[in-house]
């Protein structure tokens, strides 16, 4: 495997309403990854996006974004339907591949465009479950009551993190500039959760095999009750849990934080019903 490296990272403020419109919060993220890089457009190789057309209201909202890149001439590119920390991994398989050494990965979302808890509705079984009308807010309660009755926690706070509008990017190389990427993993489980137990996370546990120790952990937690529930998935005493999500953001956002922090972290993204997809990256010195 070639090592990987994070070069450069970016994030815009997190606010509740960003007016800029996708190629516009494109090109100011993706600018400010390139120069914490010190590299430029024409050094990029290959660029990987993740963003959600549901989250935005409108189809194709991935390739307006595109232009903020300045795709001219023609570049090489893909897009993920998911959180940028996905892109991440898919820039980073497409860097061992050899004939590229520079990848740049970008993400963006909103929630102030629509009702997050319908949007995620969709994303449930078309048969079973999304006809009920249920979203990420009752999914979530119901795992947390499934803790609380098996008594894994003496309690577990309500509640859930901030939905904001922003953007994050990040810059690798397979040239030793910036952190290493030490470990990169993400498993899915079920996607019905009658398959599944609710008070074990298999899939981040799966996940954390062979990660190692780790000084610093920052996690997607969408719910508050993820936090600690995470935290003991994983076999860890101090994490940093997300106060804000933006759709598709965050878990990117998290890897840019455990990049930057100066020690042995890890970045964590989550996605799906009752935290059904969980990817990690320890990044190291």
């Amino acid at each position: 495997m070639r090592p990987v490296y994070i070069a450069g990272t970016a994030e815009l403020p997190e606010v509740e309403l960003d007016k800029r419109d996708e190629a516009e919060l494109v090109n100011a993220v993706t600018a400010l990854a390139l120069a914490d890089a010190g590299l430029g457009r024409d050094d990029v190789g290959f660029t990987c996006s993740g963003s959600s057309d549901y989250h935005l209201g409108r189809p194709f909202s991935f390739v307006m974004a595109l232009d903020g890149v300045g795709p001219w001439e023609p570049i090489r590119e893909s897009h993920v339907e998911m959180d940028g920390a996905f892109a991440l991994y898919e820039a980073y398989v497409r860097l061992q591949h050899g004939d590229v050494d520079v990848a740049l990965v970008y993400s963006f979302g909103k929630s102030s465009v629509g009702d997050q808890d319908a949007i995620g509705t969709l994303q449930l079984d078309p048969y079973y479950q999304m006809p009920l009308g249920i979203g990420p807010a009752q999914m979530a309660a119901l795992q947390r009551q499934a803790l609380l009755d098996a008594e894994a926690f003496p309690e577990l706070t309500t509640g859930r993190a901030k939905g904001r509008d922003g953007a994050a990017s990040a810059v690798l190389t397979t040239r030793p500039m910036g952190p290493r990427i030490a470990h990169f993993k993400h498993i899915t489980d079920a996607h019905d959760i009658g398959l599944r137990g609710l008070t074990r996370c298999a899939s981040i546990r799966r996940a954390a095999d062979g990660m190692g120790p780790v000084e610093a952990a920052f996690l997607h937690t969408p719910f508050h009750y993820q936090g600690p529930f995470l935290a003991r998935e994983l076999g860890l005493a101090r994490v940093t849990a997300s106060e804000n999500d933006v759709p598709m953001v965050t878990g990117l956002s998290n890897i840019n934080k455990a990049a930057r922090s100066g020690v042995r972290a890890l970045g964590h993204c989550t996605s799906g019903p009752c935290l059904q997809q969980n990817l990690l990256c320890v990044v190291e010195p």
